[in-house]
C-alpha cells in the first residue's frame, strides 16, 4: 500500500482515539470524577474536528481507504470512507458533541453516583458507531455495532427503576437483530468466501438468483429493521427512549437507529448494488411498510401523555420517512430530488429536531421533574429560551416552511410525485396535519395554559432557566433547524449529496 498522507489515516484514528478514551476516562474517573466530561468533550471535538478533514479530503481528492495492519483486501480488514461516510460521520459526531456537552450538569443531576461509568460506556457507543460508518467489512461492521448496541443497553440501565425493563426488552429484541446480521454474514462468507464490502459486489452479481444469498439480503433487511426500529419491528424503541437519560434519549433517537440506516444503505447499495435491488420489489414492499410506520407512529404519539414517550413514538413516525425515501431512491429519475437525496436530508434534519426536542424534555426533567404533558402549564413564561427551542423544533417536525422538517418533505413528496405513488402525497400531508395535533398538544400547554405555580402551588418553584451548559446545546440545534432550512431551501449546493447519488449510479444533481 502507497504511503498515506496525515488525513488518509483520520479514519482508524477516529476509531482507536475514540477507544482509548473510554479506558483513559475509566483510569481518569478513579482520581478525579469531574474530568470524565472535559475528557470525553475534548476526545468528541478532535474526532468531529477529524471528520471535517475527512469530509473535505472526500470532496476533492476521492474516497479514503485504510488498510489495517498493511494486510491487503480481501485477507485483511480495510476501512473505506466515501461520500456516504463521510457525511454520516460529521453529522454523528456534531451530534455527540452537542450531548455530551449538555450531558455535564444533566448526569449530575440524574446519575450523581454514576458519572465515571457513564461517560466510560458513553465513549464506547460513540466509538461503535465511528465503527460502523468507517468500515468496509461486513463482519468488522457486525462487531462495532455489537459494540454501539451493548453500550446503548448499558445506558439505558443506567437510571435504574423502569429503565431496567426497558433495557432488556431492547436488549433481547436488539440480540435478535444482531444475530440475523451474524447469520447474513455468514451466508455470504459461505457463498463467496470473503467479507470484503468491495469484493462481495464483485463476487455477487453472478450469483443474485442463488437461494442462500436472498436469504441473507432478508437476514440482513430484518435485523437492520430492527436496529432502526422499523414497524412493525419498533417495540423497544418507546421505552427506551421514555425511560432513558435525555442525552442517551436524544442519540437513541437522532444518531444511533439513523447509522443502522446507514448499515441498511450500505448493505444495499455497496454489497448488494443497484442491480439486484431492481431484481426483485424489495423497495416496493419497503415503501408500503413505511407508509404504515409514519402513519400508526403518529397515531400513536397522538395517544401518550409522557413526552419522551410521545417523541419516541414520533421517532417511529420518522423512520418511515426515511425508509420511504429510501425506497422511493430506486424509482426517481434526475431531478434535484431523485437517489438518495430526500433520505440523506432528512437523516440530518431528524438528528437535529428529535436531538432537541429530547434534550428540551430533558431540561423540563431537570427542572422539576415534569414527565407529563398536562405538567407543562405556564412552562412558556418560566422557561422561556427553553420552550422557544422546542417550539422551533416541533414546527419543524410539522414541516412549517422555511424549516429543515418542511424542505425534508417536500423533496420526499416530489420523489414520490415522480414516482408515479400518489398515495404516499396523501400519507405524508395526512402525517403533516397528526405532527401538528401532538406538537401543538404541548406547545398550547406550555404558552396558553396558566400554570398551577402562578397561582402559588408547588409546581411553581423555579423561575429561572436550565444551566448555559444545558441551554447552549439545545439553542444550537434549535437554530440549525431553522439555518439548515433555509440553506436547503435556497437551493445552496451540496456536493457531498451529489456523490453519494453518483456513488451508486442512482444518478441526478441537487440543486
Amino acid at each position: 500500500m502507497d504511503v498515506l498522507s496525515p488525513v488518509e489515516q483520520f479514519p482508524v484514528l477516529v476509531v482507536a482515539i475514540s477507544l482509548l478514551s473510554s479506558f483513559t476516562i475509566l483510569i481518569a474517573g478513579w482520581w478525579n470524577k469531574k474530568s470524565c466530561c472535559f475528557i470525553s468533550f475534548a476526545t468528541i471535538l478532535v474526532q468531529f474536528i477529524m471528520s471535517f478533514f475527512i469530509l473535505h479530503h472526500v470532496l476533492t481528492k476521492g474516497t479514503i481507504h485504510y488498510w489495517l495492519g498493511g494486510w491487503s483486501p480481501p485477507w485483511g480488514i480495510e476501512y473505506v470512507v466515501d461520500a456516504l461516510s463521510a457525511y454520516i460521520l460529521v453529522i454523528l459526531l456534531f451530534l455527540s458533541l452537542v450531548c455530551v456537552t449538555y450531558s455535564k450538569r444533566s448526569i449530575e443531576h440524574e446519575l450523581p453516583r454514576k458519572i465515571v461509568t457513564f461517560y466510560t460506556i458513553f465513549q464506547l457507543l460513540v466509538t461503535g458507531l465511528c465503527g460502523v460508518v468507517v468500515t468496509g467489512d461486513m463482519f468488522n461492521m457486525y462487531v462495532f455495532i455489537e459494540i454501539f448496541s451493548l453500550a446503548a443497553y448499558a445506558l439505558i440501565a443506567s437510571r435504574g427503576g423502569i429503565a431496567l425493563k426497558a433495557s432488556f426488552t431492547y436488549l433481547v429484541m436488539g440480540s435478535i437483530g444482531a444475530c440475523f446480521f451474524l447469520l447474513g454474514t455468514g451466508f455470504l462468507y459461505s457463498v463467496t468466501g470473503s467479507l470484503n464490502m468491495h469484493d462481495l459486489s464483485l463476487i455477487l452479481p453472478p450469483l443474485y438468483g442463488n437461494r442462500v444469498v436472498q436469504a441473507a439480503f432478508v437476514f440482513f433487511l430484518v435485523g437492520l429493521s430492527i436496529k432502526m426500529a422499523l414497524f412493525p419491528l419498533h417495540t423497544w424503541l418507546p421505552d427506551a427512549h421514555a425511560f432513558a437519560p435525555s442525552e442517551i434519549s436524544a442519540m437513541l433517537s437522532g444518531i444511533i437507529i439513523e447509522v443502522s440506516t446507514y448499515a441498511f444503505i450500505r448493505v444495499s447499495f455497496s454489497v448488494f448494488t443497484l442491480e439486484y435491488i431492481k431484481l426483485l420489489p424489495i423497495f416496493d414492499i419497503l415503501c408500503w411498510v413505511a407508509a404504515l410506520a409514519i402513519i400508526i407512529g403518529s397515531v400513536l404519539a397522538i395517544a401518550q401523555y409522557n413526552l419522551k414517550r410521545m417523541l419516541a413514538y414520533s421517532s417511529v413516525s420518522q423512520m418511515g420517512y426515511i425508509m420511504l425515501a429510501v425506497g422511493l431512491s430506486v424509482s426517481t429519475t434526475t431531478h434535484p430530488w431523485c437517489g438518495l437525496t430526500p433520505a440523506l436530508m432528512h437523516i440530518m434534519n431528524h438528528a437535529l429536531m428529535k436531538g432537541c426536542l429530547f434534550l428540551v424534555a430533558g431540561a423540563f426533567i431537570y427542572k422539576a421533574d415534569l414527565w407529563n404533558i398536562s405538567d407543562f402549564q405556564g412552562l412558556g413564561r418560566k422557561m422561556p429560551c427553553t420552550c422557544a427551542a422546542f417550539t422551533l423544533a416541533a414546527i419543524s417536525m410539522i414541516g412549517v416552511p422555511p424549516s429543515v422538517g418542511f424542505v425534508s418533505k417536500v423533496y420526499i413528496i416530489l420523489a414520490s410525485l415522480d414516482a408515479g405513488e400518489f398515495i404516499f402525497v396523501a400519507i405524508m400531508l395526512l402525517s403533516s396535519l397528526l405532527n401538528l395535533v401532538y406538537f401543538w398538544r404541548v406547545i398550547e400547554t406550555m404558552y396558553m395554559k396558566r400554570g398551577v405555580g402562578e397561582e402559588g402551588h408547588s409546581s411553581g418553584s423555579f423561575k429561572d432557566e436550565i444551566p448555559p451548559s444545558m441551554l447552549i446545546p439545545v439553542l444550537t440545534l434549535a437554530s440549525l433547524c431553522i439555518i439548515m432550512g433555509i440553506v436547503w431551501l435556497f437551493e445552496i449546493p451540496i456536493p457531498i449529496l451529489d456523490r453519494v447519488n453518483s456513488l451508486f449510479g442512482l444518478g441526478g444533481e441537487t440543486p
